[in-house]
This record gives C-alpha cells, structure tokens and sequence, in this order.
C-alpha cells in the first residue's frame, strides 16, 4: 500500500495555490480540468513519487465553509521559527505559534489546519516565539 494523495475542495484555488507553493514551497505537479463535470484537479507536493495535495475546484464556485471536516495535514519544515516568519509576512495567521520549537499550527485559504513540525530535534526555545499566544482555533 502507498498515500497517495488528500483532497481538498476549495473555492479559491488561486489563493489555495499560493499558500502551498509560495507559502510552503510545494510545487503545482499537474493540473487537470475535467469539463464534462465542471471541475478541475490540482495536485501538489514535493515531487512526482511523493504523497500529494489534490485541490478540487468545482466551476459552480460552491461554497465551503469552516474546513473542520477535515484533521490536519502536516509538514516536516528545516526551521519552524523561519516557516512561520515567512507565512506571517504573507499575512498566514500563526494559529499556535512554535513555543515549544518544535511545532505550529496555520490554516489554509479554505480553513484547512496545517501542522507544521520542526525536522530533527526541537529549536532552542526564542522569543518573540515564547511569547506568542495562541489565536483562533487549530
């Protein structure tokens, strides 16, 4: 058995793009319009042979709210203080700042939860990171 992919539906695929590719610094691998259903796939990842993101955009631009039917998906990073700086100056809300340098929490564009998990052993512990409260929910 392999993972091969998660999907998620979105309604603002551009947005959605960016925040995995330019946020995460994923790459858009293929994309795949399908018109007789009215939809077009996106899938995303590291590479070809790695699991992936598939990004559903439904034409009818259906709304999606909330994303809590979905867990989380989560991401090894080479330096978690560095990841969240980068996504904060985007303007990504830390949700659950890396206090502990190990581990955070953002959303996505469609209210996906993304944790984000320092490579290796945890980060000395750095402020303003210490001092960071938690904000919405994860």
């Amino acid at each position: 058995m392999k993972f091969l992919h998660s999907m998620i539906r979105t309604n603002c695929i551009e947005k959605s793009i960016q925040f995995y590719t330019k946020g995460l610094g994923l790459q858009l691998i293929q994309k795949k319009d399908v018109p007789q259903a009215e939809f077009s796939l996106y899938f995303i990842g590291e590479s070809e042979d790695a699991p992936m993101i598939e990004l559903t955009h439904n034409w009818d631009n259906r709304d999606y709210q909330g994303g809590n039917q979905f867990g989380h998906l989560a991401f090894s990073v080479e330096n978690i203080y560095s990841t969240c700086e980068h996504l904060m100056a985007m303007g990504v809300t830390i949700n659950r700042p890396p206090r502990d340098g190990r581990m955070a929490f953002v959303k996505d564009p469609n209210g996906i939860s993304i944790e984000l998990l320092q490579a290796g052993e945890s980060l000395e512990l750095a402020k303003p990171w210490t001092e960071m409260e938690n904000q919405g929910n994860w």
